[in-house]
């Protein structure tokens, strides 16, 4: 089973990817961004390519790019850099899985595939299942976000039994206002030490009062750092 260097937990940055006025990447200033959150946010743990990143509005070969600079520019600075390796493709979700063990991320996080939509948890499960098995020295997380991909499957439901079907399986990114949901998670799972990172900023006190374990967000949380230990 992957095990990551220290739990996933407390604050995680939603990292923006920066364009220069002519829509390319500007991979000058990722150096820098690092250097804010580390030394100005106190935060050091980041979601990279996820929906603040626009990654599903790049292309592969962009978001492997983005990875790349800030799993090197993070080396020695950042303690977990997790990298969205979701995709309407399962072939290109696996080479983006691939690519992430290839250059030293600390865990990869999916999506549910959102044209051809998943009808029920077996078929949700299957093709998280084919992801994670591509990397398989990583720890796996499942982002859960219904507003834009359309699919309801609860995650309570999908949580159930998983750890049989993905061994690497670590915990989950949850961005839905469903606050039931998210707290039968926890409540469900707690033997099982998951990561529960809450993902929608406007509700994450509410999130901490029923048991969530971190925060993925694109607001400034400097003022939330004591409310976890890393």
């Amino acid at each position: 089973m992957a095990s990551p260097k220290k739990k996933l937990q407390g604050l995680v940055a939603a990292t923006i990817t920066p364009m220069t006025e002519h829509g390319e990447i500007n991979f000058s200033v990722i150096g820098q961004y690092v250097d804010y959150l580390v030394e100005v946010q106190g935060v050091k743990n980041v979601f990279v390519n996820g929906t603040t990143g626009e990654g599903l509005s790049l292309s592969i070969s962009e978001r492997c790019q983005v990875a790349e600079e800030w799993v090197t520019k993070g080396r020695n600075k950042l303690d977990q850099v997790v990298i969205h390796v979701g995709a309407l493709s399962l072939k290109e979700s696996q080479e983006l899985a691939q690519h992430a063990a290839k250059i030293g991320a600390d865990g990869i996080a999916v999506i549910a595939p959102f044209f051809l939509k998943p009808w029920n948890k077996d078929n949700l499960v299957n093709f998280l299942k084919e992801v994670a098995a591509a990397a398989p020295a990583l720890p796996f997380y499942y982002y859960h976000i219904p507003a834009l991909t359309g699919v309801k499957i609860r995650a309570e439901e999908l949580l159930d039994g998983i750890q049989d079907k993905i061994p690497t399986f670590q915990g989950l990114k949850f961005s839905d206002t469903d606050l039931l949901d998210f707290g039968q998670c926890v409540d469900q799972n707690q033997q099982r030490q998951f990561a529960f990172l809450f993902g929608v900023d406007e509700q994450l006190l509410s999130a901490l009062v029923m048991g969530a374990t971190g925060a993925v967000g694109s607001s400034a949380f400097k003022d939330l750092s004591t409310l976890w230990s890393n």
